[in-house]
Parts: structure tokens; C-alpha cells; sequence
């Protein structure tokens, strides 16, 4: 299906195998390295490190209780955008979220972020969409209150000394759980 973004028709579609390593090289960009600079949603001085891996995105792909989209540009299949919906009872967790950093802040994640609540609705009836944030993402966390999603109460802890997470530049690193009922409004088109 494709959809305007005003920039960029997009087109949706659940993940394959064969998309694995498009999807690894998407996440890292959007998150680690100095790549990640070139957009808003770097975490690269807070972690060092991958952010995922093949074997990661592939066990995500192979769930049958999880859905992998991407959103390509329509014109020429080029992967843009992606994020993971994993089914948690009546509620969908949302993640592996990336937009190319040099595409932030143009609308493309806003857009993601309705499709994911539809299809968590159409999929699996669910009533809310649930998610983890850096704690100390302010901007992140900022950008997703924006969207309708608050914050739980619930902290999780980081994954400290498991580097398939990446290697924490500090110690006080945590995780804020944040929620949102499904067919809230996405808000606006700013970032």
C-alpha cells in the first residue's frame, strides 16, 4: 500500500529474510556511529557498540507473533523506514523504530508510527501500543508525548554488560516504558 508524505510517496511491507541485512544497516545508521549524527535520534554518545544484529532483526522476522514493516520510498523501493510490532496480549510493543537520518524530521516516522497503530489494530485487535525508551533521551522521549504516548510509571533496566545492546558510555543508563491507547492522533509533522 502506498501512502503521500508530502516529501516521498511510501509504500508498506512486512520484512523478509532477504531484508535482513538492509534493516541492520538501517538501524545502526539511525542510532550508532558517527552516521547517526546526521539525524536527531542518535544514541551515539550514550552507547557504543551495535544497536542490533542479523541475528536479532531475524528472529524478529521469523515470529509469528511479531511483524517486521518497512516503508520504502514508492518510486524506487528504497527502504526508509522500519519498525517492529511484536503482539503482548491485548497490548503491541513497538520498536526497531529507524528513519535514515538524513530523512528525520521530515515526517516519514510520523507516518510509520500511524501505520504500526493500524496494523497492531487489524492484526491482533490490540487497544494499546507499548514501548521503551532511553531515560535519558529527553528528545526522544519528547517527540513520543508529542504523538499521545506517556510514560507508564514503569522503568526497566538497561542490559548492562550484554553488548548485543551496545556498550553503555555511562552507568545510569534505564529504560522508561511509555504507552499510548491505539488510534490516538500521531500529531504533527515536526520532529
Amino acid at each position: 500500500m502506498t501512502e503521500g508524505t508530502g516529501r516521498a510517496e511510501l509504500s508498506f511491507r512486512e520484512a523478509g529474510p532477504g531484508d535482513v541485512p538492509a534493516v541492520v544497516a538501517l538501524v545502526e545508521s539511525a542510532y550508532r556511529g558517527e552516521a547517526s549524527r546526521a539525524g536527531w535520534t542518535t544514541e551515539a554518545d550514550l552507547l557504543d557498540g551495535r544497536r542490533t544484529d542479523a541475528e536479532g532483526v531475524s528472529a524478529i522476522v521469523r515470529d509469528p507473533g511479531a511483524v517486521l514493516l518497512l516503508a520504502e520510498r514508492a518510486a524506487d523501493a528504497e527502504l526508509l523506514a522500519c519498525c517492529e510490532l511484536r503482539r503482548a496480549g491485548e497490548v503491541a510493543y513497538f520498536g526497531t523504530f529507524a528513519v535514515r537520518p538524513h530523512l528525520q524530521g521530515a515526517g516519514i516516522g510520523r507516518r510509520v508510527l500511524e501505520r504500526a497503530d493500524a496494523e497492531a489494530v487489524r492484526r491482533w485487535g490490540s487497544t494499546a501500543l507499548e514501548m521503551t525508551v532511553i531515560a535519558q533521551r529527553a528528545d526522544l522521549l519528547a517527540w513520543y508525548a508529542r504523538r499521545g504516548f506517556t510514560a507508564t510509571g514503569e522503568r526497566r533496566p538497561f542490559p548492562h554488560g550484554d553488548e548485543r545492546f551496545g556498550v553503555p558510555r555511562r552507568d545510569d543508563l534505564e529504560f522508561v516504558v511509555l504507552r499510548r491507547a491505539t488510534g490516538s492522533p500521531s500529531g504533527s509533522a515536526a520532529s
